[in-house]
């Protein structure tokens, strides 16, 4: 009940304040879990994807700040999102979202962790990938485009790639160099998602 008000309000804050253009939608089958992986340019990042989304049972990967103040803290816990520790790998995450994604649901997860990664010349982490591989669910690459970064009444574009299947290396989770490779997969994805016109 509380987590559709929430996103009802976020719907009609990000149409008020942006212009969101969603393309490639359909690639989200009702009933089946996703890793939903776009790049990172604002903080209205989260919010816009999670307003933008037909379906309601998306769990966003928050950086563990979130969950200090009191307020932010209850609403990051209303809108299902889930604690991370940047920086290091987290062996907890990791089987809740696993758990998550057995039971059929979607986390959005900012791979770069950071914002304007890719931009900066940098590559994104493994997480989402290892994450794929423990679970056998398919990752949705996502290019948010924004010219201006959100500036207020501008135009926002969330352009969804076709699901990327990992499944036949599920064995080699524990091999950095297969994650190495199949994280490069899914950022060349993203860049092209990112860049294209839509």
């Amino acid at each position: 009940m509380i987590r559709g008000i929430i996103k009802f309000v976020l719907r009609i804050v990000t149409l008020l304040l942006y212009r969101v253009k969603i393309v490639g939608q359909e690639n989200i089958e009702k009933g089946k879990p996703y890793i939903l992986c776009p790049n990172h340019i604002s903080n209205w990042d989260p919010p816009t994807m999670v307003a933008s989304l037909k379906r309601n049972d998306v769990y966003v990967l928050a950086k563990e700040e979130m969950f200090v103040n009191g307020f932010i803290k209850w609403l990051a816990v209303k809108v299902h999102a889930l604690p991370v520790r940047r920086g290091k790998q987290d062996v907890k995450l990791l089987k809740d979202s696993v758990k998550v994604l057995k039971e059929n649901h979607m986390i959005l997860i900012f791979a770069e962790g950071t914002r304007n990664g890719i931009e900066k010349k940098g590559k994104i982490q493994n997480g989402a990938v290892l994450m794929s591989l423990m679970s056998g669910v398919p990752i949705i690459p996502i290019g948010i485009q924004s010219k201006t970064k959100y500036r207020p009444f501008t135009k926002v574009k969330i352009n969804m790639g076709k699901p990327m299947d990992f499944s036949e290396y599920k064995d080699k989770k524990g091999d950095k160099e297969t994650l190495d490779a199949l994280s490069k997969q899914v950022m060349e994805k993203m860049i092209y998602l990112t860049n294209e016109e839509i």
